[in-house]
């Protein structure tokens, strides 16, 4: 209930704990191949992509709109802020 209307709408299948767990591990080797200590959204976002796209599972919506889990991934990535 507290995901984004689009994702209600064009998701069938979404991510699992293991997702969240591979972009934390994800997003700690991004920071350290740059010589950071600590993890940034940036790192999580680039992350996200090769991470979900396999978790998504679009619906037939979705499909009717060609829209592919990257493409929903990408919007729901420009739809979260920093707080």
């Amino acid at each position: 209930s507290s995901a984004p209307k689009f994702i209600r709408e064009l998701v069938d299948w979404g991510a699992g704990p293991r997702a969240g767990q591979f972009l934390i591990a994800g997003g700690k080797a991004m920071a350290a191949m740059d010589g950071r200590p600590s993890v940034s959204l940036n790192d999580i976002r680039k992350v996200a992509i090769p991470v979900l796209r396999h978790r998504v599972s679009t619906n037939f919506q979705a499909q009717a709109e060609g829209l592919r889990s990257e493409d929903i991934i990408e919007r729901l990535i420009d739809h979260v802020t920093a707080t």
